[in-house]
This record gives structure tokens, sequence and C-alpha cells, in this order.
């Protein structure tokens, strides 16, 4: 198993189930604590041993653009100049050629414990799909496994069989995971952009290479989609990662 040096965090998303404060900025600047929330996470990976964080732009870039300017390197960006007609595999696909080793895959409107990365970059697998109970969050992404492997993924868990956990988006990719991803995108987006890295591609390719489910039970962490997660992880999630985070060695 590969140290994993770099990140990869997918920003391009346009963010209108959120409204004005979606609208107006990517979703990594929303504000829930004193920081934006995307600031908080590259902290993090910073902490984690991530030495390189390669951010996809999209929907107001400029204020990524502006960020990397001030983190003396840390942090590049690339950006998808068709973020608004394509899905989240298409935005990963713009940074292929910055990639050239096992990455980590985060979404940028996440808020998580620290434990979430810890959890998974230390996973003995060179492929980990980071997984926690069920949040009944709304809008949940459901994952099923067969002897710890990754089979399938659907909002609807009475589709799957043995569902594993919740998606938390933090996975762990191989170069060779990612090369096998690309080859099965590029052929999706001969007939349409619209092609999700997760349900759509990750579950094509790891028929071929083994993604390994991790369950973290207890973990503490929301996606923000829509104004009922913004206010839920505002009232709840953030002031439990704040104590959890305050509380680890």
């Amino acid at each position: 198993m590969h140290r994993v040096k770099v990140a990869v965090i997918l920003g391009a998303g346009m963010g209108t189930r959120l409204g004005a404060e979606g609208q107006s900025q990517p979703k990594g600047f929303l504000r829930i604590g004193t920081k934006p929330i995307i600031e908080e996470s590259l902290a993090r990976l910073r902490r984690a041993g991530i030495e390189h964080v390669l951010i996809v732009t999209g929907h107001c870039r400029e204020s990524y653009d502006n960020l990397a300017r001030e983190s003396d390197g840390f942090v590049s960006t690339v950006h998808n100049p068709r973020f608004s007609e394509s899905g989240s595999m298409y935005s990963l696909y713009c940074a292929k050629d910055e990639i050239e080793d096992d990455f980590l895959l985060l979404e940028s409107d996440l808020i998580y414990e620290q434990n979430a990365l810890r959890s998974a970059l230390e996973f003995p697998r060179d492929n980990c799909l980071l997984l926690s109970d069920f949040t009944y969050s709304g809008d949940e992404v459901y994952v099923q496994q067969d002897e710890g492997r990754l089979v399938a993924m659907s909002k609807d868990a009475s589709q799957l069989g043995d569902v594993a956990g919740e998606l938390v988006g933090i996975t762990r990719v191989s170069s060779a995971l990612f090369s096998h991803m690309l080859a099965v995108s590029e052929q999706a987006f001969e007939h349409d952009l619209y092609f999700d890295y997760e349900t759509d591609c990750l579950v094509t390719a790891s028929a071929h290479h083994p993604v390994y489910c991790h369950l973290v039970p207890g973990l503490s962490w929301a996606e923000i989609d829509d104004a009922a997660h913004l206010e839920r992880a505002r009232s709840i999630v953030y002031p439990e990662i704040a104590r959890r985070d305050a509380a680890a060695p």
C-alpha cells in the first residue's frame, strides 16, 4: 500500500438547491464555523499528512483560484469548463493530467471529523470507500458490499442486497483504479457528460480493481446539498465535530 500524499477535491458544483447562498459562491465557501468549510477541510488534510490538494473548479472558480494563490503551493486548481452541463466524473476527468499517483478523493461540500481522514488513509488496502452508519439526513447514497468489496450503490436501499452503510464522500483511489475509471468514463462521455464518479464510474471500475468498503461506526459528518442539510450541519453535526476534534489526541 502506497502512502497517499495528494488529495483531489471536486468543487465544480453550482449549489442550485441552496438558493442564494449557493448561487453567490461555491458550496465550499459556505461558512458554518469561523472559516469556510473548504478551509477547514484543507486544514484537516494538512494535519493528516497530505502534501498537496488539487481542487477542480467550476461555478465561481475565482474563489478557489484566490485560495490557491494564498496557499503557498499547498493548493492548486484545474477548471471544468463544462461544469454546468456535466457530472462529477467529468470534473475528475478534467484533473487527469495533474494526477500521477494514488490520491484521496473528496467532495467540497463535506464537513467531517479528523478521524474520517485517518480511517481512510490508514485502511490497509489501496482502494477504500469510506462508509458511515445511516444518517437519515435525506438524499443518502447506500452501498452494497460482498465480502467487504463494493458491488453497487443506490439512493434506494430496497434496490440493494447486503447494505454495508452510507457513502460519505471520501475515497482512496489507486492509480490503477483511476486509469480504469478514465477508460470507463471516456466511453460514457461519447453519449452523455452527466456521469457520476461514484454510482456510475466507480461501481463499474470496481469489477476490475476491487474497492473495499470501510465502515466507521458513529462517524460524524455531513454533506450539504440543500437548506435542510445546511441547517442540520450547523445545529447538530458541526458542534459534534468540533467537540470530537478538540478531544482528539
